[in-house]
């Protein structure tokens, strides 16, 4: 397929988002991506990329990739796809390699992303998204894509017509992609939804429909989703959904034979986005007054088993904890 566009593309991640995002990308602009996971570049730029769909079809990419930042070409537009505790070491790397005139986009999970690629590469050329696409990575050079989901891009004042640019270029590679004026809305909506989900799969090593097949697994999830709409509804914010614990049960069920990107990490013995999503809302909830009791119990539950503390029956733990519904 020849390429629609000349934009140079630089994708920091080469994990499941970035690997996703670069094969569609891929056959319609310039696109390097860039990663600090050895078996992984060296997969990609050896063998390529296989992408096993939902229904066992596969596709096959052939993908630029290195971790070398001296190989990356000037880019238009670099796409942050990496974990949140991440973001501050690839804003400052992409940096170095966007024009002056150039465009960084994260599209992350968690709070607080935005504001540490600004700090990077300022705030005029630091915008953010949301996507629900969802995948996973088998190992080097092997992607499973879960399935698809929209994106979201928010606009940046003085950078519609490069948000536009790139919005039509993710439509085009069959990523579903909404240009939206603010992303405050969606970014907690979503963050609701991953911090009902994603510390309960961790700890269970469970994918996501087991948390809807057991009563006070659900109502844990739920819970936990409320206190963030209480945290947004705290600023101002309203999600872009009326009630949050069920659309959170809906994305379980919905998805329910994914695995979150937070047991991928803990299944790997990587750092988890723990602190980005539950961390986060137990940190906005001090400080505005909103109480985050289940939040705060599963972000440290998370980090004693990232610790390696957790020496009893995780689910044991939970059942033991929440058998009195006070949340």
């Amino acid at each position: 397929m020849s390429k629609t566009s000349t934009l140079n593309i630089a994708v920091f991640g080469v994990g499941a988002l970035g690997t996703l995002f670069g094969s569609r990308l891929s056959p319609l602009a310039n696109v390097t991506l860039f990663g600090n996971w050895p078996e992984q570049v060296d997969a990609l730029r050896q063998n390529g990329l296989t992408v096993t769909q939902s229904d066992g079809s596969q596709t096959h990419h052939f993908l630029q990739a290195t971790n070398d930042l001296n190989e990356m070409h000037p880019a238009d537009i670099a796409l942050i796809l990496v974990k949140s505790h991440q973001t501050a070491r690839a804003a400052r790397q992409a940096a170095n390699v966007l024009k002056p005139a150039g465009l960084a986009i994260t599209i992350q999970n968690g709070l607080g992303n935005q504001k540490k690629l600004a700090e990077a590469v300022g705030p005029a050329r630091a915008a953010i998204g949301i996507t629900a696409q969802g995948a996973t990575v088998l190992g080097p050079g092997q992607l499973r894509h879960a399935g698809n989901g929209p994106t979201h891009l928010a606009l940046l004042p003085g950078r519609e017509r490069q948000l536009e640019q790139v919005t039509e270029l993710f439509n085009a590679a069959g990523l579903e992609t909404t240009l939206v004026d603010h992303a405050d809305s969606l970014v907690w909506g979503k963050l609701a939804i991953n911090a009902g989900i994603n510390p309960l799969t961790a700890l269970l090593e469970v994918p996501n429909g087991a948390l809807d097949e057991d009563e006070t697994l659900r109502q844990i999830m739920s819970a936990a989703a409320i206190e963030v709409a209480a945290v947004a509804a705290a600023q101002g914010i309203e999600l872009p959904y009326p009630d949050a614990a069920r659309r959170t049960i809906e994305v379980a069920e919905a998805t329910a034979n994914n695995r979150s990107s937070m047991l991928q990490d803990i299944s790997r013995g990587t750092p988890t986005e723990i602190e980005a999503i539950s961390g986060a809302v137990v940190r906005y909830g001090q400080r505005l007054g909103v109480a985050t009791p289940v939040n705060n119990f599963l972000w440290q539950m998370v980090n004693d088993k990232e610790a390696g503390h957790l020496t009893q029956d995780t689910r044991a733990l939970l059942l033991e904890h929440f058998k009195t519904p006070t949340y």
